[in-house]
């Protein structure tokens, strides 16, 4: 059974996700930018909620070198995750609205 590294592997996913939705929202010039924004962002903090239970599983058994070993690293690369999460939200939103007065 995969036990608790299921949680791992899917902020994994999610975080990518996180990450590839804005993109498309560039390459593509969604009109409907807003729901992919909001599901990349949803994306990202399922991704970070997952790696809380995930430490909070480490610390329900105790697992403390675990814990002292990648305590660093998640907090790094959460931060990276929502970081560039939001510049891709924020640059896909300009381009929207850049677009969106040269209609008019």
């Amino acid at each position: 059974m995969l036990g608790a590294s299921w949680l791992n592997l899917g902020s994994l996913v999610l975080g990518l996700i996180a990450w590839i939705l804005p993109v498309i929202n560039l390459v593509r010039r969604n009109r409907k930018w807003t729901v992919l924004s909001v599901a990349s962002v949803s994306a990202c903090a399922i991704s970070l909620c997952m790696q809380i239970f995930y430490t909070d599983y480490l610390v329900r058994i105790a697992d403390w070198s675990a814990l002292m070993d990648t305590s660093s690293a998640v907090a790094m690369v959460s931060a990276l995750l929502l970081v560039v999460t939001i510049i891709l939200n924020a640059v896909s939103l300009v381009v929207y609205y850049g677009e969106k007065t040269k209609d008019r």
